[in-house]
């Protein structure tokens, strides 16, 4: 396994530095310490052309100033919190709220934003970077001091796993994501709604005002959110579904059933001759599509145009902490938080 590095630049008067894992297939994955993010993924097709299979931007500045998200470690907590509040052992926590009255994705200073500290560990057959960080107590607005560690790895069988290890000295809440988008393709101007969707999944939970969580859990059978048996993700653009139709496809928390030895997850693009499969032992994947274009930024030079990629984020359910029955996301002292995610990309001829 070969290993490189970069110093892409600075934010928050420390450097900023991009790691490159290549492994023997030529398969490589560049993180960076800005938010413990991911910023090139790239594979070859089934013609040997290589290229980036993951949405990225085009300097370390339009991540600081666009905060896109792409790549990116979301915590403390992934996903709204309503009304940025919740109660936690008798006591009302008001969070610092940063899309209108909810809280998204750990508020306006999340670990998207922090500058982590990072280590390689390195053998013939996988790299790793450990990335590190601490969330003070108090942090947008989150009780305890919580301490990070997200390690990715790149494997010589074309994985690439995430770890999350965290602790905490007061109880808090915990639910981290990757927040990757995939575009199989390799073309940031080719949308993503020919893809093929394999998801082991049977329920999904329905959307209210403000894309949070109703609290119902819905049946996938009859409807566009049926994927067990694969299918195009065309078919949540074209449906007249009303919950495709509020978010002009998916921004859906999808229950994972979990089926041994299968993966919970396959996406595949037939023109390429790529798939990744994904296998977690989260809850669940919430899946984004990127429903919007945007002309604020560019990626290769680019505008980003609508369902330019797809996002499979690993998690516990969405606002968790508000809704009976979609688990707990406390964290207390003396726990620790562990969660892994694999993705597996593989190319067919």
């Amino acid at each position: 396994m070969k290993v490189s590095e970069t110093i892409l630049g600075q934010a928050h008067g420390k450097d900023v530095v991009a790691y490159t894992l290549t492994n023997p297939n030529g398969i490589s994955l560049t993180a960076m310490t800005y938010g413990a993010t991911i910023t090139e993924l790239m594979m070859p097709d089934k013609n040997g052309k290589s290229e980036n299979v993951i949405l990225a931007m085009d300097s370390l500045d339009d991540y600081v100033k666009h905060r896109p998200y792409y790549g990116a470690t979301i915590g403390r907590i992934a996903g709204r919190i309503a009304k940025g509040s919740f109660d936690l052992d008798g006591t009302r926590h008001q969070l610092i709220v940063n899309e209108e009255e909810n809280q998204l994705h750990g508020g306006p200073a999340g670990l998207d934003t922090h500058v982590w500290d990072a280590e390689i560990e390195a053998s013939a057959d996988e790299a790793s970077i450990h990335f590190t960080t601490t969330d003070a107590d108090g942090a947008n607005g989150y009780p305890g001091t919580l301490s990070v560690t997200v390690s990715y790895t790149l494997t010589a069988e074309n994985e690439w796993k995430i770890n999350y290890r965290a602790t905490t000295d007061q109880p808090t809440l915990f639910n981290p994501t990757n927040h990757v988008y995939f575009n199989l393709s390799g073309d940031i101007n080719k949308p993503i709604l020919q893809h093929e969707l394999q998801l082991n999944s049977a329920v999904f939970a329905e959307l209210g005002d403000g894309n949070l969580p109703t609290g119902a859990l819905l049946p996938a059978e009859g409807t566009p959110f049926d994927f067990r048996d694969g299918g195009k993700l065309a078919i949540a653009a074209e449906q007249s579904h009303p919950q495709t139709q509020k978010v002009a496809g998916f921004d859906h928390p999808f229950l994972l059933q979990h089926d041994t030895g299968k993966p919970d997850a396959v996406l595949s693009d037939a023109e390429s001759g790529r798939s990744v499969k994904m296998y977690t032992d989260q809850d669940c994947v919430v899946i984004f599509m990127h429903n919007g274009a945007i002309d604020k930024y560019t990626i290769a030079g680019s505008p980003v145009i609508q369902y330019a990629g797809i996002t499979l984020e690993t998690q516990a359910l969405p606002d968790a902490i508000n809704q009976e029955g979609f688990g707990d996301i406390v964290l207390r002292p003396g726990e620790v938080y562990s969660a892994e995610t694999i993705y597996k990309f593989e190319v067919q001829a």
